[in-house]
């Protein structure tokens, strides 16, 4: 991309924390190691696009020594069989240890990612309570047990699986590695993790943090690498009967078929495009600043991000006005200066793709701003953040998963219009819904396809409640009790009172 664009900047310097690793291992059985092959791959940062790090390179041997390391744990360590109330006690220790370094953790994040430093913070907080919040969760549970008096008693017993195998995204890392880690460790699993190749760097910090807290060696591993590599392997492995994955949807196809040869249990949240739905009678001005913070909030590289505007044809233009005038104004530069609030896309790789479909997104709708790179950033993966009006919904801009900074507007005129619309894709993972009728808003919420509905809210979401998505976003749900459920098995057990009443067959 080589066309600029006014917008607000922060310009860029090279910001490098403190005592940065050269080389990044693998963490197995207790232990930092390179790949058995010495296979590495080159780690760079979003805002020099310079190698600051070379990364061990899982391959099969590698997952398989991770794999052999979890399995042992689970199979003789004291992990599973550990009273509810002393892993919280553990989880509570690692919370806290991520909450000690909360300003280390941003700032390694967003060196990584190019997140703005202001959100890489909240991630830390949010990996914290994670961990706390499933601590809570163990302790608290209880089972169903049925009785039917005199005759039967039937209850559930509730067993970790074993090996969990963990594959998380590069652009909220540590947060959404902590999102899976705590409830895998909290019923008693033992797991893989496999972090995103792009951010290495955050995941790295998790095996001191477990050491430190108490975690018997083993039962934490992870190793680096690529996808088509150490995560091939990982999904293959026949020892790891759980795979949990965020990730673009075609990966997760992929992942589908792998897995299929071994039966495994699978949680994929996968991509998006949500629709962000503004009737007339919305209360304007704050589902401007919801749908702004909707789609630019984390560079737009998120898989909730409401990237489709759908707005009444009534107030079509002066919103299109607003939100392009405040997205003039958006900050847009260096992720470690706290004004900014659009940083820098997590690789080039990823930066060549959003700007392709900048490129596309010219010829299939009006664009009111953005468009380009910002001027004062002739460097880094800077991409200003790009709105375009009166998209067709069969354009790819309108239908594709673009995971940037970069949104399409489009008018309906009615109810039917808009359900319609917002249906008209491929993908069904979140939806935001802005109007003032209560009846109109819980119709819609339950006839939208999506597995995630905000009213009058921007992405606000209790730990409690499920996190997934429909159609081509996702198979499963997390969050709550719905990663308990995924995490263990439920075992039915039936004990007769009384005497038996069973048909004698050949009597």
């Amino acid at each position: 991309m080589t066309s600029s664009t006014d917008t607000t900047v922060v310009p860029a310097h090279h910001y490098v924390p403190e005592n940065l690793p050269t080389h990044i291992q693998h963490y197995i059985n207790g232990k930092f190691v390179d790949s058995v092959g010495g296979a590495t791959f080159d780690v760079l940062d979003p805002v020099s696009n310079e190698n600051y790090a070379t990364a061990a390179a899982g391959q099969k041997e590698d997952i398989d020594l991770a794999v052999a390391a979890a399995r042992e744990a689970f199979a003789n360590g004291p992990w599973p069989k550990m009273k509810p109330r002393e892993r919280a006690r553990i989880l509570n220790r690692i919370a806290d240890a991520v909450e000690a370094q909360e300003a280390r953790l941003a700032e390694l994040e967003t060196f990584d990612t190019g997140l703005p430093i202001t959100q890489s913070r909240g991630q830390a907080l949010r990996a914290a309570e994670n961990f706390r919040f499933f601590a809570d969760l163990i302790v608290a549970q209880f089972d169903d047990a049925m009785k039917v008096p005199g005759a039967q008693i039937n209850y559930v017993n509730r067993k970790p699986i074993g090996v969990a195998g963990l594959i998380t995204p590069w652009n909220t890392p540590f947060m959404l590695e902590s999102w899976k880690l705590a409830p895998a460790l909290a019923t008693g699993n033992t797991v893989v993790l496999k972090p995103a190749e792009f951010t290495p760097l955050s995941a790295s910090l998790w095996a001191q943090i477990f050491k430190d807290a108490g975690l018997p060696d083993g039962v934490f591993n992870l190793v680096n690498g690529l996808g088509e590599e150490a995560g091939d392997a990982l999904v293959k492995h026949p020892d790891v009967p759980l795979i949990s994955f965020t990730g673009e949807t075609t990966t997760g196809q992929t992942i589908f078929r792998n897995a299929a040869a071994n039966l495994k249990g699978l949680s994929m949240e996968l991509g998006g495009k949500s629709p962000c739905v503004v009737f007339a009678d919305a209360d304007l001005d704050a589902a401007v600043d919801s749908a702004l913070f909707g789609v630019f909030s984390l560079n737009g590289e998120r898989c909730t991000a409401g990237s489709r505007i759908l707005v009444e044809r009534a107030i079509y233009e002066e919103f299109c006005e607003k939100y392009a005038a405040r997205a003039k104004n958006i900050v847009v530069g260096d992720p470690h200066d706290p004004k900014t609030e659009v940083g820098a896309l997590v690789h080039p790789e990823h930066f060549a793709k959003v700007a392709s479909y900048v490129e596309i997104g010219k010829s299939e709708g009006r664009l009111l701003a953005g468009g380009g790179r910002p001027k004062g950033l002739p460097t880094g993966n800077y991409i200003a953040p790009t709105v375009f009006a009166d998209v067709a919904p069969d354009a790819r801009i309108f239908q594709e998963e673009i995971f940037g900074p970069v949104v399409a507007i489009t008018p309906f005129e009615n109810d039917d219009e808009a359900l319609s619309l917002a249906n008209n894709t491929r993908y069904g993972l979140a939806a935001y819904i802005w109007t003032q009728d209560l009846t109109r808003a819980h119709n819609f919420s339950q006839n939208v396809e999506a597995g995630m509905v905000w009213l009058n809210s921007h992405n606000v979401r209790d730990l409690r409640t499920p996190f997934g998505g429909v159609k081509a976003s996702g198979l499963g749900h997390e969050g709550g009790y719905r990663s308990i459920d995924f995490y263990t098995d439920q075992q039915a057990v039936h004990i007769t009172l009384g005497t038996v009443h069973t048909p004698k067959f050949g009597a």
